[in-house]
């Protein structure tokens, strides 16, 4: 079930990249800053296209790390994703492990829809399908850094920081966005509500097994199909899991 090859292709890309740098903890010290300094590329920000359907039909493991660096939008809070999770077919980790059912309905949809599920009833994470309808995958948010909207993220957090605690973890990041289970299925490729914008492919990343999935096989616990962005404070624990490709 490796990808290695697929993973290469991907992690290593001719385009040219995008200067539109992800926020230090420095860079955000109150909304004010973070709006008049770490926002001058924020007119530009609007102007970013919206990842497109086809973006999204392919392989989880392919689309994991094309998510790095791009930018999910709802309202006036847009999120720079900095660390997700891949979950694909036969996979023991992934939900689609049980079928299709009221709950996991939503992942053997077709990419680019959100799959929003509860976490020990509390937490809500965020999903994005990936691949053609029926495969039943998806790419888990991890963590992200704040762009814009600061004060509502805060709000919504119920913490008053501007520190990577903020929204180093998938729970965070669901309650930062105000998502709930209503959320899911919902097209993230079309204007408003909640929508994924294109952005910056990182220079490096790293790579490391997933979180919390100590129920699994073996080689799925294993896998290395965790991705962050290097060099940015704005991860989950564990880091220490992460290394270079």
């Amino acid at each position: 079930m490796k990808r290695s090859r697929q993973f290469k292709r991907v992690a290593v890309s001719p385009k040219p990249k995008k200067s539109i740098p992800i926020p230090t903890a420095d860079q955000i010290r109150s909304s004010r800053r973070l709006e008049a300094d770490a926002n001058p590329p924020q007119l530009s920000l609007h102007k970013l296209p919206i990842l497109p359907f086809s973006f999204f039909q392919i392989d989880s493991l392919d689309l994991a790390p094309r998510l790095l660096g791009k930018f999910l939008k709802r309202d006036e809070v847009i999120l720079q994703i900095t660390e997700v999770e891949a979950y694909r077919p036969n996979d023991s980790a992934c939900h689609g492990r049980f079928g299709i059912t009221a709950r996991t309905a939503p992942v053997f949809g077709a990419g680019g829809h959100a799959y929003v599920y509860l976490c020990y009833g509390l937490h809500s994470m965020l999903n994005v399908v990936a691949d053609k309808e029926g495969v039943g995958a998806a790419v888990l948010i991890r963590s992200c850094a704040p762009i814009s909207g600061i004060e509502i993220i805060q709000q919504r957090r119920g913490q008053k920081t501007d520190k990577p605690v903020l929204l180093s973890g998938p729970g965070k990041v669901g309650q930062a966005l105000g998502l709930s289970t209503e959320w899911s299925n919902h097209p993230l490729f079309t204007a408003g509500g909640l929508e994924i914008l294109d952005g910056p492919e990182p220079e490096k990343i790293l790579v490391g097994p997933r979180v919390g999935i100590d129920y699994a096989l073996p080689e799925h616990v294993n896998a290395l199909w965790r991705f962050a962005i290097a060099g940015t404070p704005w991860i989950s624990a564990p880091k220490s899991t992460l290394r270079p490709p």
